[in-house]
């Protein structure tokens, strides 16, 4: 057979073979995808794999894009009981060595505030009925009431209530004693309370609501920031009012612990809801540690 004859048909049976040979591998590719179950376009199954990955529910969203679901505010270090809401008012400073005196804070945002005092009745059931309803409140305590009942309000705190001074003895005479015993009754529970609850109170009330500048001076060399008084006090299983008939915007709220307690607690959650305010923590508000 002439040369070129021979070359022309070793060609051909090569192109033939290679031929055959793509053929056969696609084929083997296309049977091993079916095997797989492989249906995804091309870098998908890597995304798949990524997803996985990361766990139920990834969305590929960069975890530090996620919204916290409870955000610890930095002025205070604590768990916000404020959601959404950026307080529009500011704690007044301590001028002339006296510290401002606030019955409620003024302010168009729809909140209120539930302060508890004395610390007379103790029961698990308070607290309870107060957590059920997502209500926390300041509790301004009196030595006297909690003596020896310390433990008893560490359940409180572990839930997210904060403790305030209310005194050692809580005595009614109080501003008219001497101005070294008012200022011992304020440091003598700032210190109580900062040795069994861990945290030194910035606010203070006097017994039955009643200040002086001497009272306003001693509280401020104690460590206080503000004294804290009530436009309403829910009492006798009814709402009673310095001002107009019905909870507004801002207002301080005075409960007490006593046998009524739940009934009170019923009468200020009805005019809270009707007047359309959420309950924050008054320390939160004030972004006081």
């Amino acid at each position: 057979m002439p040369h070129h004859l021979r070359t022309a048909t070793n060609t051909s049976r090569w192109i033939v073979l290679g031929a055959v040979v793509a053929v056969l591998a696609a084929l083997a590719v296309g049977a091993l995808r079916l095997s797989a179950g492989v249906t995804t376009a091309p870098g998908a199954a890597t995304a798949a794999a990524t997803a996985a990955a990361a766990g139920p529910g990834a969305t590929g969203v960069p975890a530090s894009s996620a919204p916290a679901a409870d955000t610890v505010d930095p002025r205070t270090g604590r768990h916000s009981t404020l959601g959404t809401l950026v307080p529009d008012y500011t704690l007044p400073p301590i001028e002339n060595g006296m510290v401002p005196v606030i019955t409620s804070i003024p302010t168009g945002q729809k909140v209120v505030f539930l302060t508890i005092d004395d610390g007379a009745v103790k029961r698990e059931s308070d607290l309870a009925l107060l957590e059920k309803n997502g209500i926390k409140a300041s509790l301004f305590l009196a030595h006297t009431f909690i003596a020896g009942h310390a433990a008893f309000y560490h359940a409180y705190l572990n839930a997210g209530y904060l403790i305030e001074d209310h005194t050692m003895t809580h005595n009614l005479g109080f501003i008219g004693l001497p101005y070294d015993q008012v200022k011992a009754e304020i440091c003598g529970m700032a210190d109580y309370e900062e040795k069994y609850f861990g945290r030194r109170p910035v606010l203070f009330r006097p017994p039955g609501g009643p200040y002086t500048e001497a009272v306003r001076r001693a509280a401020a060399e104690c460590g206080m920031r503000a004294i804290v008084d009530w436009k309403a006090k829910a009492n006798a299983r009814s709402m009673q009012y310095q001002v107009g008939g019905a909870l507004r915007p801002g207002d301080i709220v005075l409960i007490h612990f006593r046998p009524e307690f739940p009934a009170d607690l019923a009468a200020f959650m009805k005019a809270q809801k009707a007047a359309g305010l959420k309950v924050v923590l008054l320390e939160d508000y004030l972004g006081v540690k």
